[in-house]
């Protein structure tokens, strides 16, 4: 072998370490919502209570992400890594010893969220991208973020398993996940220190707060990053109210709770397909295409869920087709981010469109929770979807990005 394909070799073994790591965060960031029935049933608290916590959640991992992409720019990856991990371990056992309205809101809406935000997208999209040259950055990401989507395919039957043995129930499940969380450890020790693949783009010094507080006074003046926002704030709605309260709308049907832990795996496994295919259009054509493109097929999702048939494999066949547009929004976003100011700052400019996202998610689970309430039944929530997902299509769309060279 020669000492080129080594190299390349390397560099694909650094793409599979931050796939690990994305596996672990984002499998159990989508898999939440397992944890609602069983929390209802078992403790004294309600589906409200329960479902802001998980906004909660939502909304502290989006606060994590530009706060992370900072500390990381500033103080280095593994800091925030390993500190991070840290935070992802503890919260899970406070929340499994302190099941109540206030364990809930610290352990898993406040350590929980901030933990898997560390170990997340914001900072690991810019080291590919700060890593890989310019013609694996597309397909790279891709990969990586497959590797979350892997993450929800693998937790989520896992989770229904642990959670309806007697003997280990939700809070065994929870300590389960804190196992997997010490995982992320050795993995970004390596991925830090431990890679020695060449370094294909210079990494420059530490940031100075200044220059951090400069590169994002530019980028929100930035017509097109303001738009780039308001669109993933709508999937940020989308996503999170379908990961915490489809496995509800499962059980309002009379269906049973393997349906709910099944969709989301093959929301999962689907997700894996879609993250490939989109890494590998990202510069092959413009990503406000490829976005706009994405929440137009979601549009078409759920108009058919709306009218379809409540039946198991119905629920399959939509849970399908949403895995293909599920995460598939982050490389292009991510993409479009470093093409619009370069990729110096990317971990603290993406990690602010995160945080958008993330403050629609925030709405899409609390809302959710409360719809139930007020309503019984989901109904007005998928149709402020459908309406927010064509009003995502719409803002990137109207993104002014150069055409692709040919």
């Amino acid at each position: 072998m020669t000492h080129t394909n080594t190299s390349y070799l390397k560099l694909w073994l650094f793409v599979l370490a931050v796939a690990f790591i994305l596996m672990v965060t984002i499998g159990m960031r989508m898999t939440l919502g397992l944890f609602v029935q069983p929390l209802v049933n078992t403790t004294t608290l309600s589906i409200a209570q329960v479902s802001l916590a998980i906004a909660i959640t939502q909304l502290m991992w989006g606060v994590s992400q530009p706060l992370s992409g900072a500390l990381s720019d500033r103080f280095g990856t593994w800091t925030v890594l390993w500190v991070g991990t840290t935070m992802l371990v503890i919260g899970w056992l406070l929340t499994s010893f302190f099941p109540t309205q206030w364990g809930l809101l610290l352990g898993m809406g406040v350590l929980v969220a901030l933990g898997m935000g560390a170990g997340s997208w914001s900072i690991l999209m810019s080291l590919i991208a700060n890593r890989l040259p310019e013609r694996m950055r597309g397909t790279a990401s891709g990969v990586a973020n497959a590797g979350g989507s892997f993450g929800q395919f693998v937790f989520a039957p896992m989770l229904q398993g642990l959670i309806s043995l007697p003997a280990v129930g939700w809070k065994g499940a929870m300590w389960v996940l804190a196992a997997w969380a010490v995982l992320i450890l050795p993995t970004a020790r390596w991925l830090t220190h431990g890679m020695t693949a060449p370094q294909t783009v210079p990494l420059v010094a530490h940031a100075s707060h200044d220059s951090i507080k400069k590169a994002i006074k530019q980028a929100v003046k930035n017509r097109n990053y303001i738009l780039l926002h308001l669109g993933f704030a709508t999937c940020g709605f989308h996503v999170a109210f379908l990961a915490t309260h489809l496995p509800t709308e499962i059980a309002l049907c009379g269906l049973p709770v393997s349906v709910a832990s099944t969709s989301l795996a093959i929301v999962g496994i689907a997700n894996l397909v879609g993250s490939l295919i989109v890494g590998w259009c990202v510069g092959r054509w413009r990503n406000k295409s490829i976005l706009a493109t994405l929440y137009a097929i979601r549009v078409g999702l759920i108009a058919v869920y709306i009218f379809m048939p409540r039946t198991d494999m119905n629920f399959y066949i939509f849970a399908a087709g949403l895995g293909l547009t599920w995460l598939a929004t982050v490389p292009p976003t991510a993409a479009l981010t470093g093409k619009l100011f370069g990729t110096r700052y990317l971990a603290t400019l993406f990690g602010l469109t995160l945080l958008s996202h993330q403050i629609g998610g925030f709405l899409g689970a609390y809302l959710g929770g409360k719809a139930i309430v007020v309503f019984g039944d989901y109904g007005w929530m998928w149709y402020a979807d459908l309406g927010l997902a064509g009003l995502a299509a719409i803002l990137n769309w109207a993104i002014r990005e150069p055409k692709i060279k040919k």
